[in-house]
């Protein structure tokens, strides 16, 4: 990247940050004194723009943010009236939902995650804060660190993994760029770790059901990612819409003083979600708005998003005394340090002429590389791909997603453009015009439909062409919040249409853009290729031609499980074993069982009848136009002593035809401990380019803070005992090692 707006500095939370926030807290305990209670009260009410009258409520100190409000020249004139006209001068948080990009679109969350790369993460997470600053936005409530297992919720699309160290690893990038070195730099933005916590467990994968999650399993499996991104400096939190165990987030003092301020010390702030302080009575804690006000407020939720409860209740209950002035104070601070920290009492004003252009070169490039990066092949039978030029004179493309620049850009997207978009069908044409003749057609209108009379149109570009490519998967409304599905397989006929077209025989090509993993086992065996591409963004075309003609390889691996029909769900890779695991000698289908069988337990294990126990594809699958060998694994010691690390290593070889890249990934198990323990945990991975036929020896270091885990006392702890340790390409891989931690 040429462009030095976009450089990730090296420096990871420097001790100067500590300084920074010191200082701010200071100026922020000074400014509590000089301000009346309505003023206080006023810096815990969000706003959303366009409010009829948001400038009379500025002027008068009564607002402390707004939100989704992204034109440039109204959010100047708002900060003017902000540090201008009201009588202490407070500038604003100005909030939005920069999820994946800003305008220039990089793959859904889950997309990027498919990378297993952390500075990609972290540079596209800049791009888009230097994109979203250049109009004034200061504050971004992303990254979602919830842990999801369940792609039927549709905001799986917003999750980083199914796995806590994946995710804690990608959203602890994700923060670093937002927010740089130095939040008062141009081109930074307040990061907000959400939804504390567990939402990603929500019942039957529906969007705001609850949530019952065992404590050991909340801090085991949930809590860490929100802890890695607060080590690497996010300075909010947004709470979860759901209950936890009975108790709404919005409201849950367990959560947000015990976990969040006691045991980690943080000093930041936290916003509800939206509407989610009036919803407590909704969903039945509090009798009115007034009691739903203080039980947010009691519990430790800074500020409230959107719904004005604070700002109608709190000085009620103030001049009643169900609340003081210090504790006023103590949930106002923290929301002045940020301001304080973000530089806005300097300068809180947009100056576009200090930005880059958005969706410029440098960000088109990025945002192509982290497509490419993200595409999963999940199936090349007899190499299908990549598309050679010299073999084909003619190629079909085919599908509702070939040439919809909208739809490619993926869930929540708010200040994207679809004309700044190249799909796939427009990349195709430009790459490969006029050796190879392009016969295209959408098949379907769009995913969802079920009129086929587009049929005979896409079956004969199909039949005049040397190989199809078809382009199927999920509208991008059909993934994101409260867009949950109970049937994942390929919606509308675009099953119907897949079948019709192979029945011509011709070698055919899956690329499927899609919000979360769908159940495809309807359709794998009726093509050769299936190309995983998420929703990859504004340069899903050039990313994806690239790939089709392998003039790049394919290099993701899943950071979720897939399952082969939805009532595998919940199905992940980071399983207890139980007392009576499964093996593949279990019966795996119904029609495999006699005729009048004798009332047995048929294996007396953990599974389906009728699918098993195996996923379609495991967590950290994915496929290359090269082949990798691993082999040698070795062990520095037999035992892990208390201050020692054990180096694992491994001898990767690049197999195959083709240079590409692998992602190394290194498993463990406790195989005995005071609590069950999960049949692996993924503790590193890293990235490998090597030529056709190099060879590399791989190195990883376990030391005993690896091996911590939660026990039942709700303490992280090591225990001395033996240990197994896997390195491979998939959390499938089986060439292991053991070795023993002493005491």
């Amino acid at each position: 990247m040429t462009d030095n707006h976009i450089e990730v500095a090296a420096a990871r939370q420097q001790p100067s940050q500590d300084a920074e926030a010191s200082a701010a807290l200071e100026r922020a305990q000074t400014l509590l004194g000089r301000m009346t209670s309505a003023e206080k009260i006023g810096q815990l009410h969000q706003v959303n723009g366009g409010y009829s009258e948001l400038e009379q409520q500025i002027r008068d100190g009564n607002v402390g943010s707004v939100i989704n409000e992204v034109r440039m020249d109204t959010l100047n004139e708002l900060q003017r009236i902000a540090c201008e006209e009201s009588r202490l001068g407070i500038p604003l948080l100005i909030g939005r939902d920069v999820i994946h990009g800003f305008r220039t679109i990089f793959p859904i969350p889950l997309g990027q995650a498919a990378a297993w790369d952390t500075q990609l993460i972290e540079t596209c997470a800049r791009v888009a804060a230097i994109e979203a600053a250049s109009v004034g936005v200061n504050w971004t409530f992303a990254p979602m660190l919830d842990v999801s297992r369940d792609p039927r919720w549709g905001r799986i699309a917003e999750s980083l993994s199914e796995d806590p160290y994946l995710c804690s690893h990608l959203g602890a990038a994700m923060v670093r760029g937002f927010q740089g070195d130095d939040l008062s730099q141009p081109g930074a933005i307040a990061a907000c770790a959400k939804h504390f916590a567990g939402y990603g467990a929500v019942e039957g994968g529906i969007d705001y059901n609850t949530t019952n999650i065992p404590e050991i399993e909340l801090r085991s499996t949930y809590l860490p990612s929100f802890k890695a991104a607060l080590d690497a400096g996010a300075v909010t939190v947004m709470a979860s819409f759901t209950d936890l165990n009975g108790v709404p987030a919005t409201a849950n003092e367990f959560l947000m003083q015990q976990v969040l301020r006691k045991e980690w010390g943080f000093g930041g702030f936290v916003v509800s979600d939206w509407d989610s302080i009036v919803q407590l009575s909704v969903h039945g804690l509090t009798a009115n708005d007034a009691e739903s006000a203080l039980a947010a407020f009691d519990s430790g939720i800074n500020m409230d998003m959107n719904s004005g409860v604070y700002s109608r209740n709190l000085g009620a209950a103030l001049a009643a005394g169900a609340i003081s002035e210090t504790q006023l104070d103590a949930m106002v601070e923290p929301i002045l340090a940020t301001k304080f920290r973000l530089g806005l009492f300097e300068n809180a004003y947009c100056d576009p002429a200090s930005f880059p252009a958005a969706v410029n070169h440098d960000h088109r490039e990025l945002a192509k590389q982290a497509a490419m990066k993200s595409c999963v092949l999940l199936k090349n039978a007899n190499n299908t791909l990549p598309l050679l030029r010299e073999t084909i004179t003619s190629l079909a493309v085919i599908g509702p997603l070939a040439d919809d620049g909208y739809e490619q850009l993926g869930t929540w997207v708010f200040d994207g453009d679809a004309a700044d978009s190249i799909t796939a069908l427009a990349a195709l044409q430009t790459a490969l015009a006029p050796a190879i003749t392009i016969h295209s057609a959408r098949g379907v209108e769009n995913t969802r439909s079920h009129n086929t009379d587009g049929f005979d149109a896409a079956i004969e570009a199909a039949r005049q062409a040397d190989s199809v490519v078809m382009f199927v998967g999920e509208e991008a409304i059909l993934s994101g919040e409260a867009h949950c599905r109970a049937d994942i397989n390929l919606p509308g006929a675009q099953v119907q249409l897949i079948e019709a077209i192979s029945e011509l025989g011709k070698p055919l090509t899956l690329v499927i853009m899609a919000g979360r993993p769908l159940t495809l086992s309807n359709v794998i065996d009726k093509v050769d290729a299936i190309l995983y591409a998420w929703h990859p963004g504004t340069m899903a075309g050039p990313a994806i031609a690239d790939l089709l003609f392998g003039v790049s390889a394919p290099s993701a691996k899943l950071p979720v499980t897939f399952p082969r029909v939805v009532g595998q769900i919940p199905i992940y890779y980071g399983h207890k074993n139980t007392g009576k695991p499964p093996s593949h000698d279990t019966i795996t289908s119904m029609e495999a069982i006699d005729n009048r069988a004798p009332q047995t337990s048929l294996g007396m294990s953990a599974f389906y009848l009728d699918a098993g126990f195996t996923p379609l594809f495991p967590f950290g699958f994915g496929l290359s136009y090269s082949r990798f060998e691993y082999r040698d694994l070795s062990l520095s010691a037999a035992t892990l002593l208390p201050t020692d690390e054990i180096k694992v290593q491994v001898t990767l070889q690049n197999t195959g035809p083709c240079a590409a890249e692998e992602i190394v990934q290194l498993y463990i198990r406790d195989l005995v401990a005071s609590v069950t323990r999960p049949v692996k945990e993924l503790k590193g991975f890293q990235k490998h380019y090597l030529q056709s036929g190099a060879s590399i020896r791989v190195e990883f270091s376990l030391s005993r803070s690896d091996l911590m885990f939660c026990n039942r006392h709700m303490e992280w702890v090591t225990e001395p005992g033996d240990f197994r340790v896997w390195v491979g390409g998939c959390s499938d891989t089986e060439m292991s090692a053991d070795f023993r931690l002493e005491a």
